[in-house]
């Protein structure tokens, strides 16, 4: 077997190896996933040691260090190494590199060139190494060979490591890099004044001439320190033509700085959107099982102050300036854009920790889009959505929506009991309303509670001042027991089900009843003993 037939068979072993992929999995999750809940520790730990090192160094300038200084360097660099190497390892698949590169031979019947396939490892690598935070993380690794002692003057370049692990650094680097076309143009124009003026001041404030400036070092740092306008007056012009020159290169000063901050303040400007989402994403993070509710209108409006009622997690997407503005006023985590954006779902966790997506715009294409989208990321996700046209709901419910919703149809039908029967309406409606404190609310009973298991009988609702309206249960359930029930999509609901009605985990209690009722038997059920 020749070398390129071993490389090949090894590359197919990895590409089939589960252990080999999960392992870099991990590697990647820690380094590179900005989504991954071990990412934060890791950079936390990565910027002490980088602080700790320098601080090291500093104190060691007047201060006689023992032999632990040569272990804490030796540890951190070990750190430093391995990250470097974890990262080359991650930015690209080596063995992916060489088997395309075989299968292309094969492809076209020509004989397979290792060292082809290893010019393209090479230069995917290369494009890692050359990358500028690779280059920084080569530089603090070089002062630990104490053989190369000029080499320690790139200790500080660790410092520059903290860009890489503190969100903020990185968010202001992504600023100046979307300017660079302006920063470049200012620093060329600044090189050009820099330039004459030192030329000028240098012919000007030589000895000869009757200055003090000796050589073109002092005119550049001279010039330097006034254009911008610091001006130590260690180096100051005596002659008319020095002064001259000095007038100018401090008005020129002025506008390179004004031309400067706007600039920043611009692409801050620009960027403050950006920033706000990556916040709401950051908090989102945090959370498990949220909702987003994609717009923020007078159903969305509704449907948020209940959540945040309840106290339930949720973030919004809205287009609406106002209605944005409003969304914060009331302290909810809101994203300004357009929700059928798929990249904008995927930012606020459709597809990893969103458990609801609500579509509840006013506009039935708008809806269909977003429900598009949501399902695309996580066909496992509640997709709920508003259909403001009855003709829309079925296109909804093809487009993926679990549930869709005709807003105005069920106000007419409200209207119409309402009308038929105003007093029996009042009082369900104060209920679901909440109001004074009469609730109607559901309650999951979890897996091996202490209510798994029992029968309707044996909780003893009444002692807790709570009447029981229904239960949901599986499709399987047996409804021996029950006056009546019907089937939902996935469920089964138990109306007014009898004392004999056994109880199992993850049925749904639906009881009325005084908050604090319900408050009461929740901590319950959190509890082993039960209610006695």
């Amino acid at each position: 077997m020749s070398i390129a037939d071993y490389v090949i068979q090894i590359a197919y072993r990895l590409e089939e190896s589960e252990r080999y992929q999960r392992v870099k999995r991990a590697a990647w999750d820690v380094l590179e996933n900005p989504h991954s809940r071990i990412r934060p520790y890791f950079d936390v730990f990565m910027m002490t040691l980088v602080l700790s090192s320098v601080f090291v160094l500093l104190y060691s300038v007047k201060h006689e260090l023992g032999a632990w200084s040569g272990w804490f360097e030796n540890t951190v660099v070990t750190f430093f190494i391995l990250e470097y190497l974890g990262r080359l390892w991650i930015y690209d698949d080596v063995h992916k590199t060489i088997l395309e590169e075989y299968e292309k031979s094969e492809l076209i019947n020509e004989p397979f060139r290792l060292s082809k396939a290893l010019r393209s490892v090479l230069r995917g690598k290369w494009r890692y190494v050359s990358s500028p935070m690779a280059i920084i993380d080569l530089l603090a690794i070089l002062p630990s060979y104490r053989a190369l002692r000029i080499l320690r003057l790139f200790l500080l370049f660790r410092l520059f490591k903290v860009f890489r692990y503190a969100q903020s650094m990185q968010q202001f680097g992504s600023i100046l890099r979307e300017k660079r076309v302006e920063l470049v143009t200012l620093f060329g124009f600044l090189m050009f004044v820099l330039l004459v003026a030192s030329s000028a001041i240098y012919l000007f404030e030589s000895p000869q001439a009757g200055g003090r400036i000796e050589g073109f070092f002092e005119s550049i740092y001279w010039a330097l320190v006034t254009i911008s306008t610091v001006g130590y007056g260690d180096i100051t012009p005596h002659t008319v033509e020095g002064r001259l020159v000095t007038m100018v290169l401090i008005v020129s000063g002025l506008g390179v700085l004004s031309f400067f901050t706007s600039i920043i303040v611009s692409a801050f400007q620009e960027k403050m959107g950006e920033v706000r989402d990556r916040r709401v994403a950051m908090l989102l993070e945090k959370e498990k099982d949220y909702t987003v509710i994609c717009g923020f209108g007078r159903v969305g409006q509704v449907v948020a102050e209940y959540l945040a009622r309840d106290k339930l997690a949720f973030a919004i997407i809205e287009r609406d300036d106002e209605a944005v503005q409003l969304a914060r006023r009331n302290g909810y985590l809101v994203v300004q854009g357009k929700a059928e954006r798929i990249g904008l779902l995927r930012t606020l966790g459709v597809g990893r920790s969103a458990k609801k997506v609500l579509c509840l715009t006013g506009d039935d294409v708008v809806n269909v889009f977003v429900t598009l989208s949501a399902r695309q990321l996580d066909e496992n996700v509640e997709i709920i959505s508003r259909a403001n046209h009855h003709q829309s709901v079925n296109k909804l419910l093809l487009a993926g929506a679990n549930h869709a919703l005709e807003p105005f149809k069920i106000v007419g039908l409200i209207a119409g009991e309402y009308v038929g029967q105003p007093v029996a309406f009042e009082a369900i409606h104060d209920i679901v309303m909440g109001e004074n404190d009469i609730t109607l609310e559901s309650i999951r009973i979890p897996v091996g509670s202490w209510m798994d298991g029992k029968t309707i009988g044996e909780l003893s609702l009444e002692d807790m001042r709570l009447i029981l309206f229904g239960v949901t249960t599986p499709l399987d359930r047996s409804s021996d027991h029950v006056r009546s029930h019907f089937d939902l999509e996935s469920q089964r609901f138990q109306f007014n089900p009898g004392p004999d009605f056994v109880l199992s985990g993850d049925d749904i209690l639906l009881v009325f009843g005084h908050k604090y009722s319900v408050l009461h038997m929740r901590q319950k059920l959190k509890s082993k003993r039960g209610w006695k």
